[in-house]
C-alpha cells in the first residue's frame, strides 16, 4: 500500500494497479520544491570546482609548457612584428629535453645585460663555421637558403668567420637592417635560451604558427 505524501492518500482495489498519486496541500511545499535549493547549490559547487581545476591547469600549462610574450621591436620582419603576442615553448629548453636546431626562432637572457630578452632565429650550432659575406650567410663553407629573409632586408655587412664554440649558438634577426644580434655581440650560451617561438595569437589576423 503506498503511504500517504503531503496529505493525499493512494488506495488499491483488490486486482487492480493503483495509479499512483501524490499532492500537497496548500501552503505546504513537496519534497520536489523543498530539493531544488539544494541540487543548485550542488550545481554551482560542481561549476565552481570545474572552473578551479580549469585554472590550475591553465597555470601548470603556462609555467612549465607555454609562456606568453610581447615582442619589442622590428628586428624578426617580416616573420613577427613590433607589439605581437605570441606563446613560446619552454618546457624542452628548460629541461634540456629539445634539440635546439638551424632556423628554430628562439628567446633568450641577452649575453650583455640578462635583465632584457631577445627574440632571434637560430643560424649557427655549436661546432659550426660562420661567415657572412656582403650580407649573405655561409655555413661549413656553404651559403645558406633563407627564403625567410626578403631582400629588402638584407644588408651589405659581412662578419669573419668564427666557429662557434660548445654548446653556444649563432643568432640573426630576419631584419638583418635593424638587427642587433651575435654580429655586433657574439654567441648565446645554450642555458641562456629559454623557449621557442611556437605561435602568434594577437593580433588576431595574425594569429598562427611560427614559421
Amino acid at each position: 500500500m503506498n503511504e500517504p505524501v503531503g496529505g493525499a492518500s493512494a488506495t488499491q482495489t483488490p486486482g487492480e494497479a493503483a495509479e499512483p498519486h501524490c499532492s500537497a496541500q496548500h501552503g505546504q511545499a513537496s519534497p520536489r520544491a523543498v530539493e531544488q535549493p539544494r541540487s543548485t547549490l550542488i550545481a554551482t559547487v560542481a561549476w565552481f570546482r570545474d572552473l578551479m581545476l580549469s585554472v590550475l591547469i591553465a597555470v601548470l600549462v603556462i609555467l612549465f609548457l607555454y609562456r606568453p610574450v610581447k615582442v619589442e621591436g622590428t628586428s624578426m620582419m617580416p616573420s613577427l612584428y613590433d607589439q605581437e603576442r605570441l606563446f613560446i615553448n619552454q618546457f624542452s629548453y628548460k629541461f634540456g629535453i629539445g634539440e635546439i636546431k638551424r632556423g628554430d626562432t628562439v628567446v633568450f637572457w641577452f649575453p650583455e645585460d640578462t635583465t632584457k630578452s631577445y627574440i632571434k632565429r637560430v643560424i649557427g650550432l655549436p661546432g659550426d663555421k660562420i661567415e657572412v659575406d656582403d650580407g649573405y650567410v655561409i655555413v661549413n663553407g656553404r651559403k645558406l637558403v633563407e627564403n625567410y629573409v626578403p631582400t629588402e632586408y638584407r644588408d651589405d655587412r659581412s662578419y669573419p668567420e668564427h666557429t662557434v664554440p660548445p654548446d653556444e649558438y649563432f643568432v640573426l634577426g630576419d631584419h638583418r637592417v635593424s638587427s642587433n644580434d651575435s654580429r655586433a655581440w657574439g654567441f648565446v650560451p645554450r642555458n641562456y635560451i629559454y623557449g621557442k617561438a611556437v605561435f602568434v595569437f594577437w593580433p588576431l589576423d595574425r594569429m598562427g604558427a611560427v614559421r
